[in-house]
């Protein structure tokens, strides 16, 4: 981490650039010498640059060149691990070509990306070698930043046996192998903890994708029934909130308890106007491509988070107009 009187943690920007650059600016940053920069304040990207916006590229260019600067740190987002799985081949044996199918589903959550760097190969193999340093979390003194959720123990298990907080090749490899080490550290650091639905029921999204699971939070103190940990913009179908939670699935739930340091995730798709989750939990994710709003979390060491401290700039449809333009 860059040392700094403050810290803005900024959640899923997923090619907003221009809002973005707006939000930068609202909080006295000034682009100088080829990067955005603050007298002293450094920024924590909480991962999602790419895919689904409109500019995905400038976005890339924006967060990078803070980096590259010293200006921020940004960890990995799914759709980083993502890009990465969907565009490193596969080792000999692997039943595609890839590592993560290039099946219809995949290419579509990936497609605005690659269309994007369409011609700029050099570049996009640039981020992608990029996105291979990122840190899955990030663990001060005084707070925590990941993606989705935060899971103790594999996290001091990455420590423990691969001294890293980033994913290694062999991590990578693993990340799609269901029940192995690497693909649950992922999926819970950079997608969260889920439950599956009972046979038969899905959801049908708002954004065009089926699915037959739904995503959960990790900070109910006793929960009970479904209702008590969803955790996602799409409601659960019929009366299933009151389902009531199987011994298995409270087993598998995380938890984060309130006097843990503060935590900052992204991931989820909130509405509406920025709030603390728990006191010591915020989650910066407010839809921003979906037209919402591009969140920030302006944390300068309390101990307890203060809604007051939330910034953000409403996405409106200049983002996509400008482009077509």
């Amino acid at each position: 981490m860059p040392d700094a009187s403050g810290y803005d943690l900024i959640g899923d920007i997923h090619g907003c650039a221009h809002t973005l650059e707006r939000l930068l600016l609202q909080m006295d940053y000034r682009k100088s010498n080829g990067a955005w920069r603050h007298p002293e304040r450094k920024i924590v990207f909480l991962g999602d640059i790419v895919d689904r916006g409109p500019r995905i590229r400038e976005s890339l260019e924006l967060v990078y060149s803070m980096v590259q600067a010293g200006e921020a740190v940004c960890i990995m987002g799914n759709h980083e691990h993502n890009a990465l799985t969907y565009c490193t081949p596969a080792p000999e044996g692997f039943a595609d070509d890839y590592l993560r199918s290039h099946n219809p589903r995949h290419t579509r959550l990936i497609r605005e990306t690659l269309d994007q760097f369409a011609g700029a190969q050099d570049e996009w193999a640039l981020y992608l070698d990029w996105f291979r340093t990122l840190p899955l979390y990030i663990e001060s003194e005084a707070f925590r930043v990941v993606h989705a959720s935060w899971d103790r123990r594999l996290i001091q298990r990455l420590r423990d046996e691969y001294s890293t907080d980033k994913i290694t090749y062999d991590l990578l490899i693993e990340s799609v192998q269901p029940g192995s080490f690497g693909f649950h550290l992922m999926e819970h650091l950079t997608r969260g903890s889920h439950i599956r639905l009972p046979e038969g029921i899905e959801i049908h999204g708002g954004d065009g994708f089926t699915r037959r699971t739904f995503r959960t939070h990790f900070w109910a103190e006793n929960p009970k029934t479904y209702g008590d940990v969803i955790f996602q913009p799409d409601n659960l179908p019929g009366n299933l909130e009151d389902r009531a939670l199987s011994e298995q699935e409270k087993a598998a739930l995380l938890h984060y308890a309130r006097d843990e340091r503060p935590l900052f995730i992204g991931h989820y798709w909130c509405e509406g106007v920025p709030a603390l989750v728990t006191p010591n939990i915020a989650c910066l994710d407010y839809s921003a491509v979906k037209y919402g709003k591009l969140a920030c979390y302006r944390y300068s060491g309390e101990t307890q988070l203060d809604a007051r401290n939330f910034v953000w700039i409403s996405v409106d449809r200049d983002e996509n107009r400008e482009r077509q333009s």
